[in-house]
């Protein structure tokens, strides 16, 4: 009998927390609801302004218009300034009783546009009615009924990456408030103005502003949601290096039926090389190259198993008629270090073919890298690779005597990297999170172990100690980085919802985590 009350117990303050997560994101739907125009034309006035990461003054508009946002809902702002480097905007919300205190990161800067191929100008954002395609037509930006299709799109240079997380987080803020529903932690803005230009002064930044930034948990609102539109948190990334290989032939070109078969070819020198470093499933050849890569843990092998399968969709959508590694799925395959071909040179092809030796080759290489690989190691083992090979590996292109006293020259010139930086799923911070944000969708937010790409979350982990998550709430096919950039109207709406029962739920959360 008494067990059969503990059950009926337990189910019921099930069904009442449940009940009041429902009624959460109802009230703060309802908030959106009225207020759709004005949240479009706060995120409209954000996109106007031109953010090229490496147009200083134009970041100091945008991080001036940052710290006037919050400034109008009561948040303490400030703008982080670092000699020489684009700025940072801090801010700070502070609750009574909380306990733990969160931080919010996105960064405000874009990427560089080639406005010839956009439709319209980047800088003038634009409602659509879907994605660019036949049929889909420009809309009035402010919805004479006050409301809008939510497959509608906003096409601006940032609307996904990553403007929409930052006016999402503060909207979700205005509609708890609405609600009159308390956050359950205290909150800090840490708003980047150089993640497009490769964060070279974000270890500065950090390390000057240490105890400002000083926190339990860090939540990053970069990224997209998963391909199946599906709401997904992210507890790691891999880290990258880039490398430009270039191999050297003669002086000049040369004629290739007068001097073929003697004179040595660069092209051939590199395909040589570059099927040395890797195979066609994938798999780096480097010797050593595995040695420090750390397997999965058991939650992380649970996540994987349970994450949804998007391989034959996707199969579908790029015309794919085989994937490297079969049968590994794309989420097993990210979770390990890749070396991808990003880009290769030398001679002539196509219409501008010509029978010729060229005078040098060259190929551009990423490395992606995982827990426990170092940027130094997989350097030293890369060029200890290319000199097995029977290169003589120089840093800046080779003079004369070089040329004549080496029979094979490679320059290797590399290009900035980090390592990868890892949460754990079952961190009291992650659980705390994940209950909370479970709470809000009324089902379970799919875990994601490890994203694909990179970011310099290394950084922050080293300098600040910090735990983290990546909660992403931009769509999947937002073309970020390229032409006709784009934000789905719904998924700005379920970030909303998301960001608010996070700030909401997780300091009580936490509190019953062992």
């Amino acid at each position: 009998m008494r067990r059969t009350l503990l059950v009926a117990l337990a189910a019921s303050t099930l069904s009442t927390a449940a009940a009041a997560q429902s009624d959460l994101a109802e009230r703060v739907r309802r908030y959106r609801e009225g207020n759709e125009v004005a949240i479009v034309r706060e995120l409209a006035d954000l996109l106007a302004l031109p953010n090229v990461a490496t147009n200083l003054e134009d970041i100091r508009t945008n991080a001036r218009h940052l710290v006037g946002m919050m400034e109008r809902r009561g948040i303490g702002a400030r703008i982080l300034e670092t000699d020489g480097a684009p700025p940072a905007v801090y801010g700070e919300l502070k609750t009574p009783g909380a306990t733990r205190t969160i931080v919010f990161y996105a960064h405000f800067d874009g990427q560089p546009v080639d406005s010839s191929r956009w439709r319209g100008d980047p800088w003038k954002p634009v409602l659509r009615s879907g994605a660019l395609g036949p049929g889909v037509r420009d809309l009035p930006l402010v919805s004479p009924s006050g409301r809008y299709d939510p497959e509608n799109r906003i096409f601006s240079r940032s609307a996904s990456d990553d403007k929409s997380p930052i006016v999402a987080m503060l909207v979700a803020i205005d509609a708890l408030r609405a609600a009159r529903v308390p956050l359950s932690v205290n909150l800090k803005f840490f708003l980047e103005g150089e993640e497009e230009a490769g964060s070279a002064n974000l270890r500065t930044i950090l390390t000057r502003h240490r105890d400002l930034l000083a926190a339990d948990f860090w939540i990053f609102g970069d990224g997209p949601v998963h391909q199946t539109r599906a709401a997904q948190a992210v507890f790691g990334v891999r880290g990258v290096i880039g490398a430009n290989l270039t191999v050297f032939g003669p002086i000049r070109p040369l004629h290739s039926g007068h001097y073929g078969n003697w004179a040595p070819n660069p092209n051939v020198m590199m395909v040589h090389l570059l099927a040395s470093l890797r195979d066609l499933e994938g798999r780096i050849t480097i010797p050593g190259f595995y040695d420090d890569v750390a397997a999965p843990t058991a939650a992380e092998r649970e996540a994987y198993r349970a994450m949804p399968a998007v391989d034959r969709q996707l199969i579908g959508e790029l015309r794919l008629g085989r994937t490297e590694n079969e049968p590994a799925s794309l989420a097993e395959q990210l979770a390990l270090p890749a070396l991808n071909l990003s880009g290769l040179a030398g001679g002539r092809a196509g219409s501008g073919g010509a029978n010729l030796i060229g005078a040098e080759a060259s190929a551009y290489l990423d490395f992606r890298l995982v827990p426990n690989q170092t940027v130094d190691r997989v350097r030293s083992l890369v060029e200890g690779h290319v000199r097995r090979q029977g290169f003589h590996v120089v840093a800046t292109p080779p003079d004369s005597a070089t040329r004549r006293a080496h029979p094979k020259i490679a320059m290797l010139t590399w290009s900035g990297g980090y390592p990868a930086a890892r949460t754990g799923l079952d961190s009291p911070g992650s659980r705390a999170m994940l209950a909370a944000a479970d709470g809000v969708l009324g089902r379970s937010i799919i875990r994601v172990p490890t994203l694909g790409g990179s970011l310099p979350l290394a950084d922050f982990v080293e300098v600040l100690g910090a735990r983290f998550a990546i909660l992403p709430i931009v769509n999947h096919d937002n073309n970020q980085h390229g032409e006709n950039e784009n934000l789905r109207l719904q998924n700005l709406w379920d970030g909303i919802e998301l960001y608010a029962g996070v700030l909401a739920r997780m300091g009580r959360e936490w509190q019953s985590v062992p």
